[in-house]
């Protein structure tokens, strides 16, 4: 009987001891996650997007951003979802979206599934790379605010590649400084010195690289075939100081080059009537593209 006991309670010490390392190893994967903000709707229409997505291959990237991109149509248009109050997080929002927080979250949920690992967690690793500086929430300024920023960051840490030189494409050498030149529109910076002097230094690094390479508007239309199909499109603008005032994919359908974006007139995610080349001529302030892919 003592040897059973023995036998029995060194089981049960095992047991413990498996247990509280599965606690701890667990606790510790949790805390190695980045902090992000979201709710239980946001991991419910992840789940069913998952359940969307599996029917696609998984090796296939265009496909995988174009069906993730699809799956969200028609979900509304909504502004600054990224500016929440206290430290700067990762926002998850698979709710609504405005046009840059649509093409980041194609492009992680899509870097998720080709992962084989796609979790809630895998989803926002993904986010908080595309998002901010080296892949590290570090506040406010550490987030990519200029898209030309964007595309350089996630170019060097090998997620997309800005194709607009190899399309034909032009250099732009204007002086970025909108953030800094207007802090007022701005609720992080119009009353935080060190967010401001933080973005000053930033507009500085992204001056020095001595502009971008975008495609003009005149040469979209000649050149529209060329422009792949879901490679992500940024339209170039004349405001002064300022990089880029839109985003979305490149959406090639039935012969003609559109795209599909959060769309700040309709309120929601479309694929849009007009041509690239119509959009972007319609619009006084569009001076053209820039137009990146998704590496392999």
């Amino acid at each position: 009987m003592k040897t059973i006991l023995m036998i029995l309670f060194s089981f049960l010490i095992s047991a413990e001891y498996i247990i509280s390392a599965e606690i701890h190893m667990y606790e510790e994967r949790i805390n190695k996650q980045p902090k992000a903000v979201y709710t239980g709707e946001d991991q419910r229409i992840f789940y069913k997007y998952l359940a969307f997505i599996s029917d696609f291959d998984s090796n296939d990237v265009v496909e995988l951003l174009e069906k993730s991109a699809v799956f969200f149509l028609e979900k509304p248009y909504v502004a600054h979802t990224l500016e929440t109050e206290g430290e700067e997080s990762v926002v998850v929002n698979l709710r609504e979206f405005d046009c840059t927080t649509f093409v980041e979250t194609i492009i992680a949920l899509t870097q998720a599934v080709r992962s084989n690992n796609p979790t809630f967690y895998k989803f926002i690793e993904e986010l908080q790379k595309l998002r901010y500086r080296g892949g590290v929430v570090n506040g406010y300024s550490s987030r990519l605010h200029y898209m030309t920023d964007w595309f350089y960051e996630n170019q060097k840490n090998g997620i997309l590649k800005n194709i607009s030189t190899d399309l034909g494409g032009v250099k732009e050498g204007k002086k970025i400084n909108f953030m800094s030149n207007h802090r007022k529109e701005y609720k992080q910076l119009k009353s935080n010195d060190k967010n401001l002097n933080e973005i000053i230094s930033f507009e500085g690094d992204i001056n020095e690289r001595g502009g971008f390479s975008y495609l003009p508007k005149s040469n979209i239309a000649i050149t529209a075939q060329l422009i792949p199909h879901m490679s992500v499109i940024a339209f170039t603008t004349s405001i002064k100081g300022l990089d880029v005032s839109h985003t979305g994919f490149a959406f090639q359908k039935d012969g003609e080059l559109t795209f599909i974006h959060a769309s700040t007139l309709l309120g929601k995610i479309v694929i849009d009537k007009k041509t690239l080349s119509e959009y972007c001529n319609s619009q006084n302030s569009c001076t053209g593209v820039v137009v990146g892919v998704l590496s392999d």
